[in-house]
């Protein structure tokens, strides 16, 4: 595939630590369009330097903002990404070679916190290569109810699977870790109603969550990060619930 033929989507709000790292990891000669919600910092300068065609617009929220970004492409194909993820050599390079025979392409995302890969993040298949217009934004909240958040591209068509890792660096410490937590979960509550009986039957199931993650999903073999992780993701539920009260 060539890659004039693609236009890699990418939202921003002051990136400029992460959205280096992502431009850079791009197929030679892709189209980027940066639709950036009010930086502050040098997100921008940086993605005008790149060659980027920026859009700024105020914040509304990630399914719209999504929406709205996906609706300004004019190349043949779509790429979705994350401006604190990043294709590894082994997926750019599939990308490039491609001979597109699919409606979309799946690609295996793992996220990082604290610098490590974590296994029960690993391996996420997530639709991110799309003909344009062919697929469409949905919210996808963990938890449930209508939250405008956790966006994930649906199509109709077959789809294939890419080669390689999309690598997904949102927690660079545990500061940035508890700050999301806090975020989402509080975005989350918003999109649905409080139920005492959904927050108990929440609540309850943590251990046996944290239980799951650290064995089945692998965290206790990721030691101490493995752990924080998998009990901060057993908690997430209960959380949400909780403040759904707010």
């Amino acid at each position: 595939m060539d890659a004039s033929e693609i236009t890699a989507v990418v939202l921003t709000r002051d990136e400029e630590r992460n959205l280096p790292r992502a431009i850079t990891s791009l197929p030679h000669g892709c189209e980027i369009l940066v639709l950036d919600a009010g930086s502050t910092d040098r997100t921008v300068e940086f993605a005008r330097g790149a060659g980027a065609r920026v859009i700024e617009r105020a914040w509304t929220d990630f399914v719209d903002a999504r929406r709205f970004a996906l609706a300004q492409v004019t190349t043949p194909w779509t790429l979705v990404l994350d401006a604190d993820e990043a294709l590894d050599d082994r997926l750019r390079d599939a990308i490039s070679a491609l001979d597109p025979d699919r409606g979309g392409y799946i690609v295996r995302r793992t996220t990082y916190y604290r610098g490590k890969p974590m296994r029960m993040w690993s391996g996420e298949p997530l639709l991110r290569l799309v003909r344009t217009g062919s697929a469409r934004v949905e919210a996808r909240p963990a938890s449930g109810g209508d939250a405008a958040l956790h966006e994930r591209l649906v199509g109709d068509g077959e789809t294939g699977e890419l080669p390689g890792t999309l690598l997904h660096f949102s927690y660079p410490d545990a500061t940035a870790y508890r700050s999301k937590f806090a975020r989402y979960t509080g975005i989350e509550a918003r999109g649905r109603a409080f139920s005492f009986a959904r927050a108990l039957a929440a609540t309850l199931l943590v251990p046996a969550r944290f239980a799951s993650n650290l064995v089945r999903r692998g965290a206790l073999l990721d030691g101490p990060r493995g752990w924080t992780v998998a009990w901060y993701s057993a908690l997430y539920p209960a959380v949400v619930a909780w403040k759904c009260r707010s």
